[in-house]
């Protein structure tokens, strides 16, 4: 798909294989259980855990937008990283996890991994070069969740291969559709589709994608042997929602520029954060290696009660965590214990008309209770 605008590959990625008199929409299927052949040969499809055509059909437009070979699909984005995890990391070897970048990621690495014999090392998105030149495996998350810091990819590649490492990116924040870490030299992508790329707030999802036989096979039997499977109808759902992501990701990333300069402006605001902001520390690398900034924006107001009135005052702004829905979302991260100033925000931009969400936001700020 190689010179296509966003929207044209995000609809061809979900086109099913045109077939006289079968439907032009994806199809789903839901089944536990499929007839098995009177000679007991191999079918691809026998059990619901093992494979279904409808994960298949998702996987290939997964694939095809991360510029993968393969991919392969999870019933949420922890369950995905914590596979491809538990495939990479084995005992005795060490690991590195962003410092400041989801913070359940960092839980499953301490809790799960440590005990199993693995070496992990938290380090932040400045810390993680260094970092890397000591592990087998490093995981990245770019742009970081809250604090939307960038990592140089192809940097971090050269380092991790050098050493004969792997490197593993979330690219959960910038999407397909803002960024392609295979190309810059990483072995696998795992995200949370649940965000951007499904877009309604309405399911769980996550997968991995990668290019290398190797790693797909020992991914995808972690899968197969814990059963973190993605359930048919939710496949359905993030293939249905996936042909239009192309045109809500182009929205959202419009009103998160918008935003974001509006609010580096205004007084109500400590400071701002994204990395499509010409003055913003992690501009030059995000503009070298990312198509667009994404749909974040990261906010410091005075305090707490600052945040909750701007969305109290607010007709459009909605309180709740998660990100890449339709709505405009704030989130006061300290309450989930992100190591962040109790007036932190992130804002995860909807796909409301530009000019009505500044009027909105500016009329919140400069109200009085």
């Amino acid at each position: 798909m190689t010179g296509y605008g966003d929207s044209t590959r995000t609809v061809k990625a979900v086109d099913s294989h045109i077939i006289p008199g079968q439907p032009v929409a994806p199809q789903a299927v839901l089944a536990s259980a499929y007839h098995l052949s009177a000679d007991e040969s191999e079918s691809l499809d026998s059990y619901g855990r093992y494979s279904n055509p409808t994960w298949r059909q998702l996987e290939s437009a997964l694939a095809e937008l991360e510029g993968a070979t393969d991919a392969l699909v999870f019933g949420s984005g922890m369950a995905a990283i914590g596979a491809a995890l538990r495939a990479l990391a084995t005992p005795g070897s060490t690991l590195v996890v962003p410092a400041d970048g989801y913070y359940q990621v960092r839980r499953f690495a301490t809790e799960d991994l440590v005990p199993s014999g693995v070496t992990v090392i938290e380090a932040t998105s400045s810390q993680i070069y260094d970092a890397a030149d000591k592990a087998d495996v490093v995981l990245a998350e770019t742009p970081t969740n809250p604090a939307l810091d960038v990592v140089d990819l192809q940097r971090l590649a050269a380092i991790c291969h050098g050493r004969g490492g792997r490197l593993m990116v979330d690219n959960t924040a910038a999407t397909p559709l803002g960024q392609q870490p295979l190309s810059l030299g990483a072995d696998l992508v795992v995200a949370s589709a649940t965000k951007g790329l499904s877009g309604h707030s309405d399911l769980l999802a996550g997968y991995v994608a990668t290019s290398r036989p190797e790693v797909i096979a020992a991914v995808q039997r972690q899968r197969l042997l814990a059963g973190a499977i993605l359930g048919g109808f939710e496949a359905w759902l993030v293939l249905r929602s996936l042909g239009s992501a192309g045109l809500r990701f182009e929205r959202q990333c419009r009103n998160a520029q918008a935003v974001a300069e509006m609010l580096a402006g205004h007084p109500a605001a400590r400071s701002v954060r994204y990395p499509g902001l010409a003055d913003d520390p992690s501009h030059p690398v995000a503009a070298a290696q990312m198509r667009r900034f994404g749909s974040l924006v990261s906010v410091e107001f005075a305090d707490a009660a600052a945040v909750h009135a701007l969305v109290a005052r607010s007709e459009l702004l909605i309180a709740s965590t998660s990100f890449g829905g339709l709505h405009t979302a704030v989130d006061r991260r300290a309450r989930w214990g992100d190591a962040v100033a109790d007036g932190f925000a992130r804002i995860s931009l909807g796909i409301e008309d530009t000019d009505d969400l500044l009027a909105d936001i500016e009329r919140a700020l400069s109200s009085r209770s």
